[in-house]
């Protein structure tokens, strides 16, 4: 028996607007493909589920708020983006250095239509991104957002407010931990990539009527993919371990 129907839709209204702000920016589900209407139900499908885990977390701080609601819908709604956008920074880091990995091999056909979003992308770039989130899917990372929804409710309870520079330290740290992992990921390629270009040039110094260019782009495109080939499987569990100390940190 519900004895407040108002001050529980305003709460459910609230875990709404914190969850809703995650899933309109986390990957996966703020992708292109998945219909606008999805992403809508999910997220009051999630409210509704953790509404009664945070009840006295939520309840007590919407009601008799009056005007100051509207405050509250403002201040949840960037929390939660903010939660959301450190796990889309994290998978546009591997697009990153998947962008990166095709350059230094020198793989660069013309792009196309990218299988997540609708912008163009290199092939092997947009090959790397999917598999990626397809393994973070697979492992379930949706949960460990779903998870740090809840626990944000600790760390910034409702009411308060959000803390502009807090927020902005989070972003800064989840980037320079995106970055470092990213650069672990890609560093078999920007090494192979630096020996592979010094010693073409030391060729071309050395013969210079060689046309060194055309001769060596096939090799330097096949050895990147072979090396690619041997290392995809070590570099994708790097990116799905990588992915539960990021949201944690952050």
């Amino acid at each position: 028996m519900i004895t407040d129907p108002e001050g529980t839709v305003l709460a459910l209204f609230a875990a709404f607007c914190r969850i809703g702000g995650c899933v309109m920016i986390m990957p996966g589900f703020s992708t292109a493909r998945v219909p606008l209407q999805v992403r809508l139900f999910t997220a009051v499908a999630l409210s509704m589920a953790i509404l009664p885990i945070m009840w006295t977390d939520i309840y007590p701080e919407v009601t008799g708020k009056g005007h100051t609601y509207l405050y509250l819908i403002a201040s949840e709604t960037v929390v939660g983006a903010i939660i959301g956008l450190v796990a889309r920074y994290y998978v546009l880091g591997l697009q990153f250095a998947g962008t990166a990995l095709t350059m230094l091999i020198g793989f660069s056909p013309p792009p196309s239509s990218d299988v997540l979003e609708d912008t163009a992308e290199n092939q092997l770039t947009s090959m790397i991104s999917f598999a990626g989130l397809m393994l973070l899917f697979m492992l379930d990372f949706h949960h460990v957002i779903f998870e740090a929804i809840a626990q944000s409710y600790s760390a910034m309870p409702i009411g308060t407010g959000f803390d502009p520079q807090g927020m902005l330290i989070t972003l800064a740290n989840s980037l320079e931990q995106t970055f470092l992992i990213m650069l672990r990921l890609a560093s078999p390629f920007v090494v192979y990539g630096l020996l592979f270009n010094v010693a073409i040039g030391m060729v071309n110094k050395l013969a210079p009527q060689i046309p060194i260019y055309f001769i060596s782009q096939p090799y330097l495109i096949m050895g990147g993919l072979f090396l690619l080939y041997l290392g995809i499987a070590a570099m994708l569990r790097l990116f799905a371990d990588g992915f539960a100390p990021v949201m944690q940190g952050g």
